[in-house]
């Protein structure tokens, strides 16, 4: 068999596994079908997911039936303004052996699972939500001068309510950018929502099977970057990242009437690693521009900010980044 018949034959497989997932998930979520296939494509990265949406639509049920598909450990950490670091990370507690001596003994806190759901992450204070930054970067928790590491594959979904914004704690862009992407969780259509009243107003239970592991998603996550992706779509990710930094050489004018600050080298990342899993979904082995432009909004609509003016004209980050998206071109002259 030739290298190219066993990477379509992996990303065959990986396509069945994947779709397989989505069925599962299906049993118990009613439609939600592009917040389902943003949260899956981070998890096949080892990225971590930001759902923003209002109360309601299902994104905790989201994340409690992934943990169950896909065979990991779950944690719920309810984010509260008087949460402190040490709720989420553990801390050193003094025990007493038994013949009668003290010691200090880690106790670890939720952080220390798969599948963490960060609910409503921006009621923390700033001092909480940074206790965050480490695990979501390098997957460790350091206390006392001790690092302790996490079980991989770990993954932080974090959800925030845009609605209520007293007692709220806007993230900040530091931890903004360690989510790989950040997906807005809508209103259900009218099918939808009698699908919901009619699941759940009758005593209906749905049972998910397990169908993967934490194992067998390390693997798709190593056959993701083995994905190719060739010289001039690289160019493209770079253009379009550094078409958002403002009064840039390759700034567009909408870039610099509305925003204050671009995307950093991490929004590139994500969309080359996200363009990479939407081409296996699609049987091929190798980056497409359209790949490219599908996965350009959730990876980096977190990445950039509004200036006043935006802000004072009610002009949000998806509409900047469309309007950047038309302008780049794919291809530029030699």
């Amino acid at each position: 068999m030739s290298n190219d018949d066993s990477f379509q034959q992996q990303a065959e497989e990986f396509r069945q596994r994947y779709n397989k997932i989505k069925d599962e998930i299906g049993k118990v979520i009613v439609g939600h079908d592009d917040i389902v296939h943003g949260v899956l494509t981070c998890m096949m990265i080892g990225g971590h997911c930001l759902l923003e949406g209002a109360p309601g639509l299902g994104k905790t049920l989201l994340v409690s039936t992934l943990a169950k598909v896909l065979s990991l450990e779950g944690n719920r950490i309810q984010f509260t303004p008087d949460l402190m670091p040490a709720d989420i990370l553990g801390t050193n507690m003094v025990a007493e052996t038994p013949d009668g001596k003290r010691s200090f003994v880690f106790q670890k806190g939720p952080i220390f699972t798969q599948i963490c759901l960060a609910d409503e992450i921006n009621r923390a204070t700033p001092k909480t939500q940074s206790a965050m930054l480490e695990t979501m970067q390098e997957g460790t928790v350091t206390v006392g001068g001790e690092t302790h590491v996490l079980k991989k594959p770990f993954f932080v979904l974090a959800t925030q309510n845009p609605i209520e914004q007293e007692g709220t704690y806007p993230l900040p862009e530091a931890q903004l950018d360690r989510f790989l992407f950040k997906l807005i969780v809508g209103y259900s259509n009218r099918e939808e929502l009698s699908e919901i009243l009619e699941r759940t107003t009758k005593g209906f239970s749905a049972e998910v099977d397990p169908i993967m592991d934490g194992e067998e998603i390390i693997k798709w996550q190593k056959l993701v970057r083995e994905v190719i992706l060739a010289d001039h779509l690289r160019d493209y990710i770079v253009r379009l990242t550094i078409a958002t930094h403002p009064q840039g050489p390759h700034a567009t004018d909408i870039t610099n009437q509305y925003l204050r600050w671009g995307a950093s080298p991490r929004g590139a990342q994500a969309i080359a690693l996200a363009a990479k899993v939407r081409a296996l979904l699609e049987g091929r082995f190798n980056v497409s521009f359209e790949d490219i432009r599908g996965v350009y909004l959730p990876a980096m609509r977190h990445r950039v900010v509004l200036n006043f003016e935006a802000q004072a004209e009610s002009i949000d980050a998806d509409q900047v980044l469309l309007e950047i998206l038309d302008s780049v071109k794919e291809k530029v002259d030699a």
